[in-house]
């Protein structure tokens, strides 16, 4: 089942257009969350406050949880969703430069996918493919050795 993306992630924009329409919102506390350009896979929250944009690195871990990278002293916390942190976040001192406060909302929506096998079912070597990349738990016959502590 598709995760639906709040509002204020904007996807794979550059750190220019980022700073861009934070800067068009020019108001302390406007946040976004886009796509890493240097870092696969992580997400960066990105916060205005006096005319500079802060960036908070943003993992989901291996459980699906969302992690925020905050500064030192401030424990690390897991939220089940996206809107679960910026709920958090919203909050004054919880390790932030500027809690956040107004979102800058993309115009379109957008959602995270399920990965799903080829669309084309004559090409029978995609679709092999796709079962033994995306099913590693139900194989039977492994190269894997079992190993037992003495």
């Amino acid at each position: 089942m598709a995760e639906a993306l709040p509002l204020c992630y904007h996807g794979a924009i550059s750190k220019k257009e980022c700073e861009d329409l934070l800067g068009k919102k020019n108001k302390d506390g406007a946040y976004l969350i886009r796509a890493s350009e240097t870092l696969q896979g992580a997400m960066c929250l990105c916060v205005y406050n006096k005319k500079v944009v802060n960036t908070y690195r943003l993992f989901q871990t291996c459980t699906g949880q969302y992690t925020l990278l905050t500064a030192g002293g401030v424990q690390e916390m897991c939220f089940k969703t996206l809107d679960d942190l910026i709920r958090h976040y919203k909050r004054k001192n919880q390790g932030m430069v500027m809690h956040l406060r107004h979102s800058v909302k993309r115009k379109t929506a957008m959602l995270i996918q399920p990965r799903r096998p080829p669309e084309d079912p004559v090409d029978e070597d995609k679709q092999r493919m796709f079962e033994e990349a995306s099913d590693y738990e139900n194989v039977t016959d492994s190269t894997y050795v079992e190993v037992l502590p003495e």
